[in-house]
């Protein structure tokens, strides 16, 4: 097991389970003193499996969730201490997961026969690089990259963890391809790249671009990711998509429409404070902005950001003081939540507390999206906020990125599309949005679930029709009524 940063102990957790393989005399009551050990210590038991029956000795496998991996370790402690019983192994079931990695390649065709070998190799694939070779478009069609995304990471802001570099962030990247393919049928594959130098990045994109349909720029941190996402976008022909951007900001706006709804509240009477001035803060801040709130603060670690404050060659930050501010407000973020109608963290876990909240107008909206702690806890906050948001799943309304991702390179990918646009990330935002009925629509439940599996297929369809209108797709997919 890895070890962790002291913290507070978390909610129990399935990404903490552990499998303890116990051996065991067969007596009366065994397995219940052994299941009322684990219950002492806090521990859930998710399974218990049998082995094997050996004479008088059983051998089982209980999975256990737990809190953190101290929380596990004082579990296993526990276990040793019980008389007459082996503890045979302990295995980390998210590691065990990850083993040999999480991807495979799987082929689509027979070879079977030397006829299926002379089409799908030599001499007959010659055939189709050739009509390729006259035609490039048709690689899109006659190759992988008509259903492919490059996932493409330098390790430098991977979730909370920092700058932890290419192998390290390898397996985020696995995580993400599995969710392409699970939610919309994309195929995906992870590049991570051990450089962080800007330019390299793009030149390696830029040269391995001939291979994709699209490429999903991740945990590269800003300021350096904007930049990246330009150049590329301006310099190829496929969709070019930051999702620590825009698939967070895509899901922030359907999150915020329907919270609308329950509230009543009109955009441009809002007060929205924002606690976060990195690639995801930019991204929600500008979307928000566009969707009519006049009235928004920034602030970063040092407090807000206003036209007085030095902020460097920081082109999001420059954003923040030219846009943002319009009464130039300063202090620190609990300075600032004074009168706000919104929060959006987009930060570090605590930030706020229960007086905070009380210090915000009336019926507010928080969305405390920073991992694995929120900038306050829903417990904090209850009965003080109209609508609670945070990117956790084992709360509601968990704002999270793979409401939006899939469909929208699914979408993309349909379309043929040469970029992810403004238009296109709008329509995937207002259809994320509309999967929540009026009848299903409440405080608790303001987003679909991640499991909601209607959500990409609405997202792609919407994507693709808005592509079409905005003349950046290059072909109708079948079967998507792009005029509905």
């Amino acid at each position: 097991m890895s070890e962790e940063s002291p913290r507070a102990e978390a909610a129990i957790s399935s990404q903490y389970a552990i499998t303890l393989r116990i051996d065991y005399p067969r007596a009366a009551g065994r397995i219940a003193k052994i299941a009322a050990t684990i219950g002492e210590q806090g521990g859930v038991i998710g399974a218990i499996d049998l082995v094997q029956i050996r004479g008088s000795r059983s051998t089982r496998d209980y999975t256990v969730e737990c809190a953190s991996t101290d929380h596990a370790r004082r579990i296993i402690a526990a276990i040793k201490a019980l008389e007459d019983l082996k503890l045979e192994s302990v295995s980390d079931d998210t590691f065990r997961m990850h083993l040999g990695g999480k991807l495979e390649i799987h082929s689509k065709v027979a070879l079977k026969t030397r006829a299926d070998l002379s089409m799908a190799y030599t001499p007959g694939v010659a055939r189709v690089c050739k009509a390729i070779e006259a035609e490039p478009k048709t690689s899109h069609a006659l190759t992988i990259r008509r259903n492919c995304v490059a996932v493409i990471s330098d390790g430098s802001a991977v979730l909370g963890l920092g700058n932890i570099g290419a192998r390290a962030a390898m397996p985020v990247m696995e995580g993400k391809a599995i969710l392409f393919k699970e939610f919309a049928g994309v195929d995906a594959f992870p590049l991570c790249l051990d450089t962080q130098d800007p330019e390299e990045i793009i030149a390696i994109c830029r040269a391995v671009a001939p291979t994709f349909g699209g490429i999903n720029l991740e945990d590269i941190s800003a300021p350096r990711c904007f930049a990246i996402e330009q150049e590329l976008q301006e310099q190829l022909d496929i969709p070019v998509f930051h999702d620590d951007q825009h698939g967070t900001a895509v899901v922030v706006l359907a999150a915020t429409l329907n919270a609308l709804r329950i509230t009543g509240k009109r955009p441009q009477d809002m007060k929205l404070v924002v606690s976060g001035a990195g690639a995801a803060g930019w991204a929600c801040t500008r979307t928000l902005k566009d969707l009519g709130l006049g009235n928004i603060v920034v602030c970063d670690r040092t407090g807000a950001l206003h036209r007085g404050r030095d902020v460097g060659d920081n082109p999001a930050k420059q954003w923040f003081v030219e846009h943002t501010n319009a009464e130039q407000e300063r202090g620190g973020i609990k300075d600032v939540i004074a009168g706000a109608d919104m929060f959006m963290g987009l930060s570090s876990p605590g930030l706020l507390s229960r007086e905070d909240m009380k210090r915000m107008a009336s019926d507010p909206i928080v969305f405390a999206m920073a991992n694995p702690t929120p900038e306050i806890m829903p417990e904090e906050a209850e009965g003080l906020v109209a609508v609670m948001a945070t990117g956790r799943s084992d709360y509601p309304n968990q704002i999270n990125n793979v409401l939006a991702f899939p469909g929208i390179f699914r979408g993309a990918l349909d379309a043929r599309a040469s970029r992810i646009n403004d238009e296109m990330k709008g329509a995937a935002a207002q259809a994320i949005a509309e999967v929540v009925t009026e009848e299903e629509l409440s405080p608790d439940y303001i987003v679909p679930s991640v499991f909601n599996r209607t959500v990409a297929t609405e997202v792609a369809h919407a994507v693709s029709r808005a592509a079409r209108s905005t003349k950046v797709a290059r072909r109708i997919p079948k079967g998507v009524d792009i005029y509905r």
